[in-house]
Protein backbone atom coordinates (compact mmCIF):
# COMPACT_ATOMS: atom_id res chain seq x y z
CA UNK A 1 0.00 0.00 0.00
CA UNK A 2 2.78 1.83 0.55
CA UNK A 3 3.31 2.42 -3.56
CA UNK A 4 -0.15 3.87 -3.85
CA UNK A 5 0.88 6.68 -1.74
CA UNK A 6 2.39 9.06 -3.64
CA UNK A 7 4.43 12.83 -2.34
CA UNK A 8 3.35 15.79 -4.15
CA UNK A 9 5.15 18.81 -4.43
CA UNK A 10 2.52 20.95 -3.72
CA UNK A 11 2.37 22.94 -0.38
CA UNK A 12 0.37 21.76 2.47
CA UNK A 13 1.96 18.07 2.29
CA UNK A 14 1.09 14.98 0.46
CA UNK A 15 -2.04 13.79 -1.35
CA UNK A 16 -3.55 10.15 -2.41
CA UNK A 17 -2.78 9.03 -5.51
CA UNK A 18 -5.39 9.28 -8.45
CA UNK A 19 -8.20 6.18 -7.27
CA UNK A 20 -9.08 4.77 -10.77
CA UNK A 21 -5.36 3.97 -10.71
CA UNK A 22 -5.98 2.14 -7.71
CA UNK A 23 -9.03 -0.01 -8.66
CA UNK A 24 -7.03 -0.52 -11.66
CA UNK A 25 -4.03 -2.24 -9.58
CA UNK A 26 -6.83 -3.88 -7.00
CA UNK A 27 -8.56 -5.66 -10.37
CA UNK A 28 -4.52 -6.64 -11.65
CA UNK A 29 -4.19 -8.01 -8.34
CA UNK A 30 -7.07 -10.22 -8.49
CA UNK A 31 -6.76 -11.54 -11.60
CA UNK A 32 -3.43 -13.07 -10.93
CA UNK A 33 -4.35 -14.42 -7.71
CA UNK A 34 -7.52 -16.17 -9.63
CA UNK A 35 -4.89 -16.90 -12.00
CA UNK A 36 -3.03 -18.83 -9.04
CA UNK A 37 -6.12 -20.55 -7.74
CA UNK A 38 -6.82 -21.76 -10.98
CA UNK A 39 -3.22 -23.03 -11.32
CA UNK A 40 -3.59 -24.42 -7.76
CA UNK A 41 -6.81 -26.20 -8.62
CA UNK A 42 -5.42 -27.93 -11.61
CA UNK A 43 -2.86 -28.95 -9.68
CA UNK A 44 -4.81 -30.75 -6.76
CA UNK A 45 -6.64 -32.48 -9.30
CA UNK A 46 -4.04 -34.14 -10.71
CA UNK A 47 -2.49 -34.84 -7.72
CA UNK A 48 -6.14 -36.57 -7.11
CA UNK A 49 -5.59 -38.58 -10.41
CA UNK A 50 -1.94 -39.51 -8.85
CA UNK A 51 -3.04 -40.28 -5.49
CA UNK A 52 -6.16 -42.61 -6.73
CA UNK A 53 -3.72 -44.56 -9.25
CA UNK A 54 -1.62 -45.10 -6.23
CA UNK A 55 -4.17 -46.21 -4.23
CA UNK A 56 -5.26 -48.83 -6.78
CA UNK A 57 -1.39 -49.73 -7.74
CA UNK A 58 -1.69 -50.63 -4.00
CA UNK A 59 -4.71 -52.53 -3.79
CA UNK A 60 -3.61 -54.81 -6.67
CA UNK A 61 -0.15 -55.79 -4.64
CA UNK A 62 -2.54 -56.53 -2.00
CA UNK A 63 -3.91 -59.06 -3.76
CA UNK A 64 -0.72 -60.39 -5.26
CA UNK A 65 0.29 -60.87 -1.67
CA UNK A 66 -2.73 -62.57 -0.22
CA UNK A 67 -2.34 -65.10 -3.14
CA UNK A 68 1.29 -65.39 -2.67
CA UNK A 69 0.01 -66.41 0.89
CA UNK A 70 -2.05 -68.88 -0.32
CA UNK A 71 -1.14 -72.41 -0.52
CA UNK A 72 -1.18 -74.35 -3.88
CA UNK A 73 -3.87 -76.32 -4.91
CA UNK A 74 -3.71 -79.99 -6.48
CA UNK A 75 -5.51 -81.54 -9.15
CA UNK A 76 -7.71 -85.21 -8.44
CA UNK A 77 -9.61 -86.82 -10.40
CA UNK A 78 -12.76 -87.87 -8.80
CA UNK A 79 -12.76 -92.21 -8.44
CA UNK A 80 -15.79 -92.99 -7.14
CA UNK A 81 -18.95 -91.01 -4.88
CA UNK A 82 -19.81 -92.69 -1.71
CA UNK A 83 -22.45 -90.82 -0.21
CA UNK A 84 -21.26 -87.41 1.02
CA UNK A 85 -17.64 -88.92 0.31
CA UNK A 86 -15.35 -88.84 -2.62
CA UNK A 87 -12.43 -91.38 -3.72
CA UNK A 88 -9.94 -89.32 -5.46
CA UNK A 89 -6.73 -90.14 -7.48
CA UNK A 90 -4.28 -87.33 -7.57
CA UNK A 91 -2.47 -86.76 -10.43
CA UNK A 92 0.96 -87.23 -10.75
CA UNK A 93 1.42 -89.66 -7.88
CA UNK A 94 -1.73 -91.53 -8.55
CA UNK A 95 -2.36 -91.79 -4.62
CA UNK A 96 -5.68 -92.68 -3.70
CA UNK A 97 -7.45 -91.09 -0.46
CA UNK A 98 -11.07 -90.75 0.53
CA UNK A 99 -11.98 -87.18 1.63
CA UNK A 100 -15.57 -85.63 2.65
CA UNK A 101 -17.65 -83.74 -0.10
CA UNK A 102 -18.52 -79.94 1.05
CA UNK A 103 -22.25 -79.59 1.18
CA UNK A 104 -22.21 -77.23 -1.64
CA UNK A 105 -20.65 -79.19 -4.54
CA UNK A 106 -22.41 -82.29 -3.48
CA UNK A 107 -24.81 -82.07 -6.90
CA UNK A 108 -21.60 -81.07 -8.97
CA UNK A 109 -19.31 -84.03 -8.18
CA UNK A 110 -19.46 -87.41 -9.83
CA UNK A 111 -16.98 -89.88 -11.21
CA UNK A 112 -14.47 -88.83 -13.50
CA UNK A 113 -15.06 -85.21 -12.33
CA UNK A 114 -11.78 -83.51 -12.23
CA UNK A 115 -11.28 -81.22 -8.67
CA UNK A 116 -8.94 -79.34 -6.98
CA UNK A 117 -7.84 -80.09 -3.48
CA UNK A 118 -5.54 -78.48 -0.51
CA UNK A 119 -2.68 -79.33 0.86
CA UNK A 120 -4.79 -81.45 3.98
CA UNK A 121 -6.89 -82.59 0.65
CA UNK A 122 -10.03 -81.22 1.22
CA UNK A 123 -11.48 -80.12 -1.87
CA UNK A 124 -12.01 -76.65 -2.67
CA UNK A 125 -13.41 -76.16 -6.30
CA UNK A 126 -14.62 -78.33 -9.13
CA UNK A 127 -12.87 -78.20 -12.44
CA UNK A 128 -13.68 -78.14 -15.95
CA UNK A 129 -13.25 -81.90 -18.02
CA UNK A 130 -9.52 -82.14 -19.52
CA UNK A 131 -9.89 -81.45 -23.45
CA UNK A 132 -7.16 -81.22 -25.75
CA UNK A 133 -6.96 -77.49 -26.69
CA UNK A 134 -6.83 -78.92 -30.32
CA UNK A 135 -10.21 -80.13 -30.14
CA UNK A 136 -11.54 -77.12 -29.00
CA UNK A 137 -10.43 -74.99 -32.07
CA UNK A 138 -12.68 -77.12 -33.52
CA UNK A 139 -15.64 -76.48 -32.72
CA UNK A 140 -17.36 -73.33 -34.66
CA UNK A 141 -18.42 -70.46 -33.42
CA UNK A 142 -19.74 -68.58 -36.04
CA UNK A 143 -21.69 -70.94 -38.52
CA UNK A 144 -21.61 -70.13 -42.06
CA UNK A 145 -23.34 -67.88 -44.17
CA UNK A 146 -24.58 -70.55 -46.33
CA UNK A 147 -28.26 -71.79 -46.39
CA UNK A 148 -29.71 -74.82 -48.36
CA UNK A 149 -31.57 -72.46 -50.68
CA UNK A 150 -27.75 -71.22 -52.28
CA UNK A 151 -27.25 -75.42 -53.34
CA UNK A 152 -28.43 -76.41 -56.22
CA UNK A 153 -29.27 -79.71 -57.96
CA UNK A 154 -29.22 -81.53 -54.58
CA UNK A 155 -33.16 -81.22 -53.34
CA UNK A 156 -33.05 -85.15 -52.82
CA UNK A 157 -29.94 -85.60 -51.16
CA UNK A 158 -30.67 -82.45 -49.00
CA UNK A 159 -34.24 -83.79 -47.95
CA UNK A 160 -32.60 -86.94 -46.78
CA UNK A 161 -30.16 -84.50 -44.44
CA UNK A 162 -32.47 -82.62 -43.09
CA UNK A 163 -34.38 -85.87 -41.56
CA UNK A 164 -31.50 -87.82 -40.61
CA UNK A 165 -29.99 -84.28 -38.93
CA UNK A 166 -32.60 -81.45 -38.08
CA UNK A 167 -35.96 -83.82 -37.52
CA UNK A 168 -34.13 -85.41 -34.41
CA UNK A 169 -32.73 -82.62 -32.57
CA UNK A 170 -35.77 -80.19 -33.15
CA UNK A 171 -38.55 -82.57 -33.34
CA UNK A 172 -37.76 -85.55 -31.57
CA UNK A 173 -41.06 -86.33 -30.95
CA UNK A 174 -41.96 -87.36 -33.69
CA UNK A 175 -39.47 -90.04 -33.32
CA UNK A 176 -40.55 -91.39 -30.04
CA UNK A 177 -44.63 -91.40 -31.16
CA UNK A 178 -43.63 -93.94 -34.10
CA UNK A 179 -41.16 -95.54 -31.53
CA UNK A 180 -38.11 -95.46 -34.21
CA UNK A 181 -34.56 -94.36 -32.75
CA UNK A 182 -33.14 -91.41 -34.77
CA UNK A 183 -29.98 -91.96 -37.61
CA UNK A 184 -26.84 -91.04 -35.58
CA UNK A 185 -25.24 -90.22 -38.52
CA UNK A 186 -24.47 -89.29 -42.68
CA UNK A 187 -22.01 -90.18 -44.96
CA UNK A 188 -21.16 -87.72 -47.94
CA UNK A 189 -19.32 -89.47 -50.80
CA UNK A 190 -19.09 -88.28 -54.68
CA UNK A 191 -16.79 -86.76 -56.84
CA UNK A 192 -14.80 -83.42 -55.56
CA UNK A 193 -16.83 -80.14 -56.26
CA UNK A 194 -19.78 -81.16 -56.22
CA UNK A 195 -21.21 -79.67 -52.60
CA UNK A 196 -20.45 -82.30 -49.88
CA UNK A 197 -18.65 -79.48 -48.19
CA UNK A 198 -21.27 -77.22 -49.02
CA UNK A 199 -24.35 -79.39 -47.51
CA UNK A 200 -22.09 -79.45 -44.17
CA UNK A 201 -21.93 -75.47 -43.37
CA UNK A 202 -26.20 -75.56 -44.75
CA UNK A 203 -26.05 -78.05 -41.73
CA UNK A 204 -24.37 -75.74 -39.43
CA UNK A 205 -26.14 -72.54 -40.68
CA UNK A 206 -29.24 -73.80 -40.10
CA UNK A 207 -29.17 -76.35 -36.70
CA UNK A 208 -29.21 -75.01 -33.29
CA UNK A 209 -26.52 -76.73 -32.48
CA UNK A 210 -22.85 -77.02 -31.27
CA UNK A 211 -21.26 -77.60 -34.61
CA UNK A 212 -17.25 -79.52 -34.54
CA UNK A 213 -15.64 -79.85 -38.05
CA UNK A 214 -12.50 -81.53 -38.15
CA UNK A 215 -10.24 -82.79 -41.22
CA UNK A 216 -9.76 -86.85 -40.80
CA UNK A 217 -5.81 -85.89 -41.51
CA UNK A 218 -5.85 -84.29 -38.06
CA UNK A 219 -6.77 -86.83 -36.49
CA UNK A 220 -3.44 -88.67 -37.57
CA UNK A 221 -0.69 -87.45 -34.94
CA UNK A 222 2.92 -88.36 -34.50
CA UNK A 223 3.20 -89.63 -31.53
CA UNK A 224 1.43 -92.59 -30.71
CA UNK A 225 -2.15 -92.70 -28.34
CA UNK A 226 -2.33 -89.08 -29.60
CA UNK A 227 -5.08 -89.70 -32.12
CA UNK A 228 -6.80 -91.60 -30.34
CA UNK A 229 -7.02 -89.35 -27.34
CA UNK A 230 -8.09 -86.73 -29.82
CA UNK A 231 -10.60 -88.60 -31.34
CA UNK A 232 -11.82 -89.58 -27.83
CA UNK A 233 -11.51 -85.70 -26.77
CA UNK A 234 -13.44 -84.67 -29.80
CA UNK A 235 -16.43 -86.95 -29.09
CA UNK A 236 -16.45 -85.93 -25.31
CA UNK A 237 -16.29 -81.87 -26.19
CA UNK A 238 -19.38 -82.60 -28.44
CA UNK A 239 -21.04 -85.01 -25.60
CA UNK A 240 -20.83 -82.07 -23.19
CA UNK A 241 -22.27 -79.64 -25.49
CA UNK A 242 -25.08 -81.38 -27.05
CA UNK A 243 -27.37 -81.09 -29.11
CA UNK A 244 -24.03 -81.24 -31.39
CA UNK A 245 -22.72 -82.26 -34.69
CA UNK A 246 -19.59 -83.25 -35.98
CA UNK A 247 -18.20 -82.69 -39.61
CA UNK A 248 -15.60 -84.99 -40.51
CA UNK A 249 -13.96 -84.53 -43.92
CA UNK A 250 -12.04 -86.28 -46.21
CA UNK A 251 -12.46 -89.13 -43.54
CA UNK A 252 -11.17 -91.48 -45.64
CA UNK A 253 -7.33 -90.51 -44.51
CA UNK A 254 -7.97 -91.91 -41.21
CA UNK A 255 -11.09 -94.65 -41.82
CA UNK A 256 -9.25 -97.00 -44.63
CA UNK A 257 -9.58 -100.17 -44.80
CA UNK A 258 -7.40 -101.67 -42.04
CA UNK A 259 -3.86 -103.43 -43.34
CA UNK A 260 -0.51 -103.58 -41.09
CA UNK A 261 2.62 -103.05 -42.74
CA UNK A 262 4.62 -103.61 -40.03
CA UNK A 263 5.76 -99.20 -39.90
CA UNK A 264 4.87 -97.43 -36.37
CA UNK A 265 2.51 -94.93 -38.28
CA UNK A 266 0.45 -97.71 -40.08
CA UNK A 267 -0.39 -99.14 -36.31
CA UNK A 268 -1.36 -95.24 -35.47
CA UNK A 269 -3.52 -94.89 -37.91
CA UNK A 270 -5.17 -98.27 -37.05
CA UNK A 271 -5.33 -97.16 -33.24
CA UNK A 272 -6.72 -94.13 -33.99
CA UNK A 273 -9.33 -95.92 -36.48
CA UNK A 274 -10.51 -98.03 -33.97
CA UNK A 275 -11.40 -95.44 -31.33
CA UNK A 276 -13.30 -93.73 -33.73
CA UNK A 277 -15.62 -97.09 -34.28
CA UNK A 278 -15.51 -97.26 -30.52
CA UNK A 279 -16.87 -93.74 -30.13
CA UNK A 280 -19.25 -93.80 -33.19
CA UNK A 281 -20.77 -96.65 -31.89
CA UNK A 282 -19.48 -98.08 -28.76
CA UNK A 283 -21.00 -98.76 -25.29
CA UNK A 284 -21.45 -95.23 -24.27
CA UNK A 285 -24.65 -93.64 -25.79
CA UNK A 286 -23.65 -90.72 -28.22
CA UNK A 287 -26.79 -88.87 -27.07
CA UNK A 288 -27.74 -85.97 -29.28
CA UNK A 289 -24.71 -86.03 -31.38
CA UNK A 290 -25.02 -86.52 -34.73
CA UNK A 291 -21.79 -87.52 -37.35
CA UNK A 292 -21.58 -85.90 -40.78
CA UNK A 293 -18.37 -87.56 -43.03
CA UNK A 294 -17.92 -86.87 -46.10
CA UNK A 295 -15.24 -88.39 -48.90
CA UNK A 296 -14.20 -88.74 -52.35
CA UNK A 297 -13.06 -92.27 -52.11
CA UNK A 298 -15.99 -94.35 -50.15
CA UNK A 299 -14.36 -97.24 -51.77
CA UNK A 300 -11.22 -97.00 -49.34
CA UNK A 301 -13.20 -96.81 -46.50
CA UNK A 302 -13.15 -99.78 -43.88
CA UNK A 303 -16.43 -101.83 -44.09
CA UNK A 304 -16.89 -101.78 -40.38
CA UNK A 305 -17.15 -97.87 -40.59
CA UNK A 306 -20.23 -97.99 -42.98
CA UNK A 307 -22.48 -100.84 -41.12
CA UNK A 308 -25.66 -99.35 -40.41
CA UNK A 309 -25.37 -98.46 -36.68
CA UNK A 310 -22.52 -96.09 -37.25
CA UNK A 311 -23.66 -93.95 -40.41
CA UNK A 312 -26.99 -94.80 -41.00
CA UNK A 313 -27.59 -93.16 -44.46
CA UNK A 314 -25.08 -93.34 -47.32
CA UNK A 315 -25.53 -90.45 -49.48
CA UNK A 316 -24.19 -89.91 -53.07
CA UNK A 317 -23.50 -86.44 -54.24
CA UNK A 318 -23.56 -87.06 -58.05
CA UNK A 319 -21.68 -84.69 -60.59
CA UNK A 320 -25.26 -82.63 -61.12
CA UNK A 321 -27.05 -83.30 -64.27
CA UNK A 322 -28.75 -80.60 -66.78
CA UNK A 323 -31.25 -79.42 -64.20
CA UNK A 324 -29.04 -79.76 -61.43
CA UNK A 325 -26.56 -77.52 -63.67
CA UNK A 326 -29.25 -74.76 -64.80
CA UNK A 327 -30.03 -74.15 -60.89
CA UNK A 328 -26.45 -73.95 -59.78
CA UNK A 329 -26.04 -71.19 -62.25
CA UNK A 330 -29.31 -69.51 -61.86
CA UNK A 331 -27.78 -69.21 -58.46
CA UNK A 332 -24.30 -67.53 -58.97
CA UNK A 333 -25.84 -65.50 -61.77
CA UNK A 334 -28.60 -64.09 -59.67
CA UNK A 335 -26.36 -60.99 -58.57
CA UNK A 336 -25.15 -60.40 -62.01
CA UNK A 337 -26.21 -57.90 -64.34
CA UNK A 338 -26.71 -59.89 -67.71
CA UNK A 339 -26.90 -58.89 -71.61
CA UNK A 340 -28.41 -61.65 -73.99
CA UNK A 341 -27.00 -64.82 -72.05
CA UNK A 342 -28.84 -67.68 -73.16
CA UNK A 343 -28.77 -70.02 -69.75
CA UNK A 344 -29.72 -73.12 -72.28
CA UNK A 345 -26.67 -72.60 -74.17
CA UNK A 346 -24.95 -72.39 -70.62
CA UNK A 347 -26.22 -75.66 -69.64
CA UNK A 348 -25.27 -77.62 -73.05
CA UNK A 349 -21.76 -76.01 -73.17
CA UNK A 350 -21.19 -77.18 -69.36
CA UNK A 351 -21.90 -80.84 -69.30
CA UNK A 352 -19.91 -83.31 -67.04
CA UNK A 353 -18.91 -80.41 -64.69
CA UNK A 354 -19.03 -80.13 -61.02
CA UNK A 355 -20.25 -77.39 -58.61
CA UNK A 356 -16.92 -75.97 -58.26
CA UNK A 357 -15.82 -75.58 -61.65
CA UNK A 358 -19.46 -73.58 -62.79
CA UNK A 359 -18.76 -71.26 -60.05
CA UNK A 360 -15.07 -70.89 -61.48
CA UNK A 361 -16.59 -70.06 -64.95
CA UNK A 362 -19.34 -67.95 -63.65
CA UNK A 363 -16.32 -66.04 -61.47
CA UNK A 364 -14.24 -65.80 -64.16
CA UNK A 365 -17.21 -64.31 -66.24
CA UNK A 366 -17.78 -61.17 -63.77
CA UNK A 367 -13.57 -60.84 -64.13
CA UNK A 368 -13.77 -60.32 -68.22
CA UNK A 369 -16.52 -57.39 -67.39
CA UNK A 370 -13.98 -56.01 -65.06
CA UNK A 371 -11.33 -56.26 -67.24
CA UNK A 372 -12.57 -54.24 -70.25
CA UNK A 373 -14.85 -51.85 -67.86
CA UNK A 374 -18.04 -53.43 -69.00
CA UNK A 375 -21.38 -53.18 -67.13
CA UNK A 376 -23.02 -56.02 -67.93
CA UNK A 377 -21.87 -59.38 -68.22
CA UNK A 378 -22.47 -61.43 -72.10
CA UNK A 379 -22.61 -65.02 -73.55
CA UNK A 380 -18.97 -63.94 -75.00
CA UNK A 381 -17.78 -63.68 -71.36
CA UNK A 382 -18.83 -67.04 -70.21
CA UNK A 383 -17.49 -68.59 -73.69
CA UNK A 384 -14.03 -67.20 -72.82
CA UNK A 385 -14.27 -68.06 -69.36
CA UNK A 386 -14.83 -71.46 -70.05
CA UNK A 387 -12.16 -71.31 -73.07
CA UNK A 388 -9.83 -70.02 -70.62
CA UNK A 389 -11.19 -72.99 -67.45
CA UNK A 390 -11.58 -76.04 -68.93
CA UNK A 391 -10.50 -76.05 -72.65
CA UNK A 392 -7.33 -74.25 -71.77
CA UNK A 393 -6.69 -76.54 -68.98
CA UNK A 394 -7.32 -79.67 -70.82
CA UNK A 395 -4.85 -78.77 -73.97
CA UNK A 396 -2.07 -78.42 -70.95
CA UNK A 397 -3.01 -81.71 -69.53
CA UNK A 398 -3.21 -83.79 -72.88
CA UNK A 399 -0.02 -81.84 -74.03
CA UNK A 400 2.11 -82.76 -70.70
CA UNK A 401 1.06 -86.57 -71.15
CA UNK A 402 3.70 -86.15 -74.46
CA UNK A 403 6.39 -84.38 -72.41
Amino acid sequence: MNDAIAKSPVAGGTINKDPDDEIAQLRETIQIMKDQVKDMHSRLLEAAVLNNKYIQTIQEYQTQIEQLKKPPLFICSVVEVLGDMALLRQHGSNQEIVTKIPDDMICDIEAGARVAVTGNLAIVQVLSKSVDVRARVMELIESPNIDYDMIGGLKKQINEVIETLELPLTNPELFIDVGVEPPHGIMLYGPPGNGKTLVAKAVAHRAKATFIRMSGSELVQKYIGEGARLVRDVFDMAREKAPSIVFIDEIDSVGSRRTYDGTTGSSEVNRTMVQLLSELDGFDARGDVKIVAATNRIDLLDPALLRPGRFDRIIEIPSPDAEGREEILKIHIRNMKLENVDIDELVEMTDGLSGAELKAIVTEAGMFVIRRKGKAVTMQDFRDAYNKLIIKESREEVAGMFV
